[in-house]
């Protein structure tokens, strides 16, 4: 697929993403923006997956370390076509199959229940160590928050890991600078984030999580990368693509209300039209 076709499909994700907050009133749009071009990458061009057969023993496994952007996983997951992108309209409410976090017993595609923030490495660290003991093809990816990587359970998945030189491994960090509380370096600086990961034995990458060439030639560098696991540290723009929440903190766990989602949509409306 070439970068055109990706760059509309991520902007649909990000349409995704603001439909699926604003009508929940509730979720975190910030960071799932700021991942929408690392999602689509993900499920339209690196991974092994088949919609119509998510349970495939075969296939590749994502883990959305950082749970709480789960509004960009949805998008992305019904962009693709594991449900009807109608289903977004019901994030957050009872009874839907779109919870505030993923599910791996609600939604189809996900591949690991997740929200509390330094497991999820844990999970798909565990999923590429079965893959080696089954002597399986699939490959295993995970996305953390750069906040996230404050947490400790996640240099203990990595310490693990890189012992195990798990290279059917991914790691993805999406490095916006800004957490819950502030920038990163303000809250618990977890810098410099690619020298941590080499210390762990890691194959490190640092990219624009916003260009598909740098990702397209970081995925296929950790494809080719033998007897290490690889951390690719994706800079990125916290809320990419709507112009108030773009760098903003703020917009890190709040929903745009209705004029909110009225400007947001036209930003990325004009992003439509200038990609065809």
């Amino acid at each position: 697929m070439d970068n055109i076709e990706l760059k509309k499909h991520a902007n649909e994700v990000r349409k995704g993403v603001v439909t699926s907050t604003h009508a929940a009133g509730a979720g975190h749009p910030g960071g799932s923006l700021s991942a929408a071009d690392i999602f689509t990458y993900l499920y339209f061009e690196e991974m092994n997956i088949d919609p119509k057969n998510p349970k495939d023993p075969g296939r590749d496994r994502f883990v959305l370390s950082k749970g709480h952007t789960a509004p960009g996983l949805y998008s992305v997951l019904a962009e693709r076509g594991y449900f009807p992108k109608e289903d977004l309209l019901t994030l957050r409410k009872l009874g839907s199959h779109l919870q505030g976090h993923p599910s791996l017993k609600c939604t189809e595609g996900v591949d690991m229940s997740t929200g509390s923030l330094g497991q999820g490495i844990s999970a798909a660290a565990g999923m590429a160590m079965a893959g080696k003991l089954d002597n399986a093809s699939y490959r295993v990816y995970t996305l953390l928050g750069d906040g996230e990587i404050e947490e400790g359970q996640v240099w203990e998945a990595a310490m693990f890991a890189g012992a195990k030189k798990l290279d059917n491994l991914v790691v993805i960090v999406d490095n916006n600078g800004l957490q819950i509380d502030g920038p990163i370096e303000e809250v618990n600086d977890p810098t410099p984030i690619d020298k941590k990961f080499e210390a762990f034995k890691f194959h490190v990458i640092n990219v624009d999580a916003h260009d598909f060439d740098q990702l397209r030639a970081a995925f296929k560098e950790a494809k080719e990368t033998k007897g290490a696991p690889t951390a690719i540290i994706a800079h990125s723009l916290k809320g990419k693509g709507v112009s108030f929440m773009e760098g903003q903190v703020g917009w890190h766990g709040k929903a745009p209300n209705d004029d909110e989602y009225a400007t947001a949509m036209a930003d990325l409306d004009k992003i439509g039209e200038e990609l065809k």
